[in-house]
């Protein structure tokens, strides 16, 4: 097994070779039984598995709590199952933490809030780097950040400061998603 790190948070990632599909129902069932801990039913959630969880995709799980539009995506995997897994194991870590009163609501409100359209911003945010719809490498993601921080910096004396802060915020929106 190979360890994984995500924000704060390292566990063993499984090395999975067969029963994808099955796996897949099994972590959709944990994050249910995650999410019925904090007081949620079946229906407050949206989790999408599809037909074959072998393929190569980001996986995701959106639910609303307290009023909020909660989700977590992880793309940071080759498969989907890989990707689910990691979606499954960082809501049940939280929602443990919540539970065991490690962590307060609002800080668990702020790791998983995002807004509704959130593909939609990352999709920008990549766009504004001048990087691929389908760009998950964050080194490359960083390299190409400092390059265009440097040029737009506002000190600089062809530097533009609303361009500076465009490239910014579409870092920080790319590095929440994909650290």
């Amino acid at each position: 097994m190979a360890k994984i790190r995500v924000r704060e948070l390292e566990f063993n990632l499984p090395e999975i070779r067969d029963s994808y599909d099955r796996r897949a129902i099994l972590f959709k069932n944990n994050i249910i039984e995650s999410l019925k801990k904090i007081g949620l039913a079946d229906y407050q959630n949206d989790i999408k598995v599809p037909q074959n969880a072998r393929i190569a995709a980001s996986a995701s799980a959106s639910w609303y709590y307290e009023g909020y539009f909660m989700h977590y995506s992880c793309n940071s995997q080759t498969k989907y199952i890989e990707n689910f897994f990691i979606v499954s194991k960082v809501i049940e870590i939280k929602v443990k933490e919540l539970v065991e009163k490690h962590t307060t609501v609002q800080d668990f409100i702020s790791y998983f809030t995002e807004e509704k359209d959130i593909k939609k911003t990352r999709n920008g945010a990549r766009k504004d780097l001048g990087l691929p719809e389908d760009c998950s490498d964050m080194t490359l993601i960083t390299k190409t950040y400092k390059q265009l921080a440097k040029t737009h910096h506002p000190d600089t004396n062809d530097g533009n400061e609303t361009e500076f802060k465009k490239i910014n915020s579409a870092y920080q929106i790319l590095k929440r998603e994909l650290e």
